[in-house]
């Protein structure tokens, strides 16, 4: 069994090494080129299943904080230098303290100053800031613009300006979606889907420097589920005479033209082989690279949580892209739905906090995953009326939210202090971020920043003032 594993990965890497020979326009031979991504995804697919059968959830849960002390720490050497070009005497204590994760930890800020009352408005303020570094912004079409061309600017640039001044990322989502059609759409669908690419640029442009992370289509593998026919039947129908592949491309080409440096994100809540041959491999170039800059997965667990191995398996499973893996939208609920009440209970809210904190710790030590963001921040308001919040509808914290805090800002978060040696070099190990540095020397405090990655090489050198 192991060998016949052996041979499935000789044979992807061989379909690989061969897909990539040549950079030119594969026009003749898109037909042989589809015939060999579908005969690759059936030899991952193999591979995959071999794989798992060697991978428990005690496994992968045991083998998960080796993993995050390599992919997400590193080993590195700062330089320090005083404004007086003096140097530093060797032996100078030295604290170094983390302000940021590279990791990108977030959630949908929806409900940001729209709470049912300012004390509710304060307290998710408070417990939002204090935990995430990443925020998705709303921008559905179909209540964010109305036919006279009125669009919902002016909150976004609120949310915008209050995640600045918390040193936030934000995100926008979604560009594209046939959810639910906006209700002055006219009845050809020509003009449909140019206004539909027509805002895609016009979102990209005007928020460019501000928002430059977008979901840009949303859960096109099932594009033309019953839903979206009856809540979206403009749309719908005009991405099928357009052709959904189309659709899909000319949406990303739109994007980036509009903002060639943004990060680009399909995003879906399909995880099986369906998202990967309708989608995925649609959005490649002629060269069969990607257009697209991240896969978005999905994760609502509403019902049950997919477990450490589920997790694990989905990771590996899109990781073979090469690209970052974001999870988008994660929900684990705090209560079980009983007839058409859906509360949290106190067995709910600590089996939240236990999975919530196995779900984290396998992503985190996944090097392809780069981001997690949770779908709702509180009860208030979430969505299908879930119990899904880290707060209650009281705008308490539940469990979860101090369970994942202890992760986030304390397990997964470096404090530590070192002495200046010769040449006022530190050296220290931490996890990936931005840092703040303070010195004691010759009776004054100085500071200075630094941050570093994965890719960071050598010494840093990090100016006191």
């Amino acid at each position: 069994m192991k060998n016949f594993g052996y041979l499935i990965m000789m044979l992807m890497l061989t379909s690989k090494v061969n897909s990539h020979r040549s950079n030119r326009p594969l026009r003749c031979g898109k037909r042989a080129s589809k015939i060999l991504m579908t005969l690759t995804s059936i030899l991952v697919v193999l591979s995959l299943s071999f794989n798992a059968l060697a991978l428990s959830d005690d496994e992968i849960i045991r083998d998960a904080e080796a993993r995050i002390e390599k992919y997400r720490k590193g080993n590195l050497v700062l330089q320090l230098v005083v404004p007086d070009d003096e140097p530093l005497p060797d032996g100078c204590e030295v604290a170094i303290e983390q302000r940021r994760h590279k990791f990108l930890f977030g959630c949908n800020i929806f409900k940001l100053g729209s709470c049912r009352t300012p004390a509710d408005n304060a307290a998710y303020e408070k417990y939002y800031s204090e935990l995430f570094n990443f925020a998705t912004l709303p921008f559905y079409w179909w209540s964010y613009s109305d036919r006279d061309g009125k669009v919902n600017d002016k909150r976004t640039d609120k949310i915008i300006a209050w995640c600045r001044q918390h040193d936030i990322t934000a995100k926008g989502h979604p560009l594209a979606w046939n959810y639910r059609d906006p209700q002055w759409l006219e009845e050809d669908l020509d003009k449909t889907m140019a206004l539909q690419f027509g805002r895609i640029g016009r979102c990209v442009t005007r928020f460019k420097g501000q928002i430059d992370i977008w979901d840009v289509v949303n859960e096109a593998t099932h594009y033309d589920r019953a839903e979206c026919i009856k809540q979206a039947p403009k749309l719908t129908a005009g991405i099928k005479k357009m052709g959904v592949n189309a659709y899909l491309r000319k949406s990303f080409e739109m994007a980036r033209q509009a903002n060639p440096g943004a990060t680009l994100i399909i995003n879906d809540y399909r995880t099986d082989q369906g998202y990967i041959d309708r989608v995925i491999h649609e959005l490649i170039d002629e060269t069969d690279k990607p257009i697209f800059d991240v896969i978005g997965i999905q994760s609502h667990m509403h019902t049950t949580y997919w477990g450490a191995k589920k997790t694990w398996d989905i990771c590996e499973k899109y990781a073979r892209f090469n690209v970052p893996l974001h999870f988008t939208e994660t929900t684990i609920v705090s209560g079980p739905k009983a007839n058409k009440s859906w509360n949290s209970t106190a067995g709910g809210e600590e089996n939240q906090a236990r999975d919530a904190a196995q779900f984290y710790t396998v992503l985190f030590s996944h090097p392809a995953v780069e981001a997690i963001t949770w779908w709702d921040f509180s009860d208030q308001g979430a969505w299908q009326n879930a119990p899904a919040g880290f707060l209650r509808k009281d705008m308490t914290p539940k469990p979860v939210y101090h369970t994942l805090k202890g992760l986030i800002k304390d397990k997964w978060w470096t404090k530590t202090k070192a002495r200046t040696t010769r040449g006022a070099t530190v050296s220290f190990s931490g996890f990936y971020g931005q840092y703040e540095i303070t010195v004691m020397a010759k009776g004054k405090k100085l500071k200075g920043t630094f941050e570093f990655d994965k890719n960071t090489k050598g010494t840093i050198k990090v100016v006191l003032e």
